[in-house]
């Protein structure tokens, strides 16, 4: 079972969390035995609701992304939308599907745009001052 001290990548973790803080995950091993399911129930239910939380791009990704919005092309071809959903859905851990929407296309092409712009607006290394003699 996960430590208290990790972050809960799921709503199965945070349930595994409040049973164990309140003492019910002791009364149901006591009744249903040490093998009571519930590391497989939390594993499931992570898996079908898990937290929403934003992942760093890879550097392909980023390549992909920076031409893709360098072209300013008007159209997204089912091919472009392909990869960007696969980006999204990795990036923002999501399930999106292939829409014929076109501003719902928009939206998700916009929110990758924010997030490539946040690595050009980062700030680099800081510079070493010289000593002055």
């Amino acid at each position: 079972m996960q430590t208290e001290n990790k972050k809960s990548v799921g709503i199965g973790d945070t349930i595994a969390k409040a049973t164990k803080a309140t003492g019910i995950d002791k009364a149901v091993k006591w009744l249903a035995g040490e093998d009571c399911g519930c590391n497989e129930r939390r594993k499931k239910l992570n898996e079908l609701f898990p937290y929403r939380g934003t992942q760093c791009l890879t550097e392909k990704e980023y390549i992909y992304l920076s031409k893709f919005f360098a072209d300013k092309s008007p159209f997204i071809t089912s091919e472009q939308q392909r990869q960007l959903l696969q980006i999204y859905n990795r990036v923002f851990n999501t399930k999106k599907k292939a829409t014929s929407c076109a501003p719902c296309v928009r939206t998700l092409a916009d929110e990758l745009q924010q997030l490539v712009n946040t690595y050009h607006d980062a700030p680099t290394k800081p510079k070493r001052r010289r000593k002055s003699k």
